[in-house]
């Protein structure tokens, strides 16, 4: 066999192996289980909630640091003495460390948005690891450990991917009330959604970053009379490692 036709065999068994990679995932991706199948399943790995039992709930934020707005949101905790979860990206905390430390100094957990919010269910299970190691990395030299929350960018996750999370140590939180901030509504929708929604245990998303020209005023305007209105119900607003009882860091 000539040079040529060697290097066209192994050029064709190559794409034969991506492209078996993709159809495996998108197989995996087109028959995933709903979030409530995965989180009995993927008990204390998958969460949605914690335990209805507790008028306790978190706060979460995604998509941080982000200099527009993270720094209100932390105003506004800080003026409330709230501590809530902020989800960071890799990227983005390379750019803005500053904000990433003083998440952590005013006593928020920080949790692991991945490197460049990619949707995992997408992904082959060795891009997802990459993912969530780059952005560890980044964590870890800002902060100095390594978080064992992670979130996957728009809650999309696979079942292989949960399984290494299990083994891995890592704790993977989605949410149970969506404020659908992200789409840029006004303080009085962003409230509504949360509180008509809302219940003991549950795991509140919220956004404290956003994309180019992305505007989450409403957020920010909303959440002192959120906080508030928590607090009237008999809520308290908590970090996730208290609502879950876990650490908020990653051994390993």
């Amino acid at each position: 066999m000539s040079r040529l036709n060697k290097a066209v065999m192994v050029l064709l068994g190559t794409v034969t192996l991506l492209s078996s990679w993709g159809t495996r995932a998108d197989a995996e991706a087109s028959s995933k289980p709903s979030w409530s199948e995965m989180e009995r399943k993927y008990d204390g790995v998958f969460v949605l909630s914690a335990s209805r039992g507790s008028r306790k709930v978190a706060l979460t934020f995604d998509d941080v640091p982000d200099p527009r707005f993270t720094s209100k949101v932390l105003d506004v905790l800080k003026r409330k003495k709230v501590t809530a979860t902020f989800f960071v990206v890799g990227t983005r905390s390379m750019k803005h460390p500053d904000l990433v430390r003083r998440i952590h100094r005013e006593g928020h957990d920080i949790g692991n948005h991945s490197y460049n919010h990619p949707d995992f269910s997408k992904l082959r299970l060795a891009k997802v690891q990459e993912q969530i190691a780059r952005s560890e990395k980044i964590i870890e030299h800002i902060v100095g450990f390594k978080p064992k929350l992670v979130r996957p960018p728009y809650g999309e996750i696979l079942p292989s991917q949960l399984d290494w999370a299990k083994a891995k140590g890592y704790t993977v939180v989605n949410w149970d009330v969506d404020s659908s901030d992200w789409r840029q509504l006004k303080a009085e929708t962003v409230f509504r959604n949360v509180t008509r929604t809302v219940r003991p245990g549950s795991v509140v998303l919220m956004h404290a970053g956003g994309g180019t020209g992305q505007n989450l005023s409403g957020t920010v305007q909303a959440l002192p009379k959120l906080i508030d209105w928590l607090r009237a119900h008999d809520y308290e607003p908590v970090t996730l490692t208290e609502l879950l009882g876990i650490p908020e860091k990653r051994k390993g």
